[in-house]
């Protein structure tokens, strides 16, 4: 579990999305892969510990550009820089009303609308985000990764962990 694995997902991925949409790697407008350092940031914003598999996924491509019609990398998803995931949580932070709904979370996720501790990595571009679950409730597991919906209240753990949950979504394509 390492910088082999995710060169080996990311290889995967790009495969999957090219042939899916039938163009090129282009599409995909990849950023060039960040150092561990350039979580510091972020690790020291958000106080908590960001996930190897992350650091490690990020070491080959640092997400996407934040730009309309790239090519979604999984799913519907487009994976946000780490400068805007930061950017991401932030407004997260601040404007999601807490009382706003009820939730109906999975096991292994506190019963919250949001919380600091989930890490969004990918949105959909409509207000969603799937996010890395660093504080996960009884039963899960650190750096599990869940869905925040804006107008839902389900909150469940798609995979127990980053790689798992791309190697779901690969299989999903075949």
């Amino acid at each position: 579990m390492g910088i082999e694995q995710a060169v080996e997902l990311w290889q995967n991925v790009i495969i999957t999305a090219i042939a899916k949409k039938g163009g090129k790697e282009e599409d995909l407008q990849l950023l060039p892969g960040v150092d561990e350092q350039a979580w510091d940031p972020l690790a020291e914003n958000m106080k908590l510990e960001i996930p190897a598999e992350i650091k490690a996924f990020y070491q080959v491509h640092g997400g996407q550009q934040d730009e309309m019609g790239a090519t979604p990398f999984v799913r519907n998803l487009t994976l946000l820089s780490v400068n805007a995931i930061l950017e991401q949580w932030q407004f997260l932070n601040e404007e999601v009303e807490l009382d706003e709904m009820e939730v109906d979370n999975g096991p292994g996720v506190r019963p919250v609308v949001w919380s600091p501790a989930w890490i969004p990595v990918a949105t959909n571009g409509a207000g969603d985000y799937l996010c890395l679950d660093t504080d996960p409730d009884q039963g899960g597991t650190y750096g599990q990764v869940l869905y925040y919906w804006h107008d839902w209240e389900d909150r469940c753990v798609e995979a127990e962990s980053w790689f798992a949950f791309i190697e779901l979504c690969l299989a999903e394509e075949d």
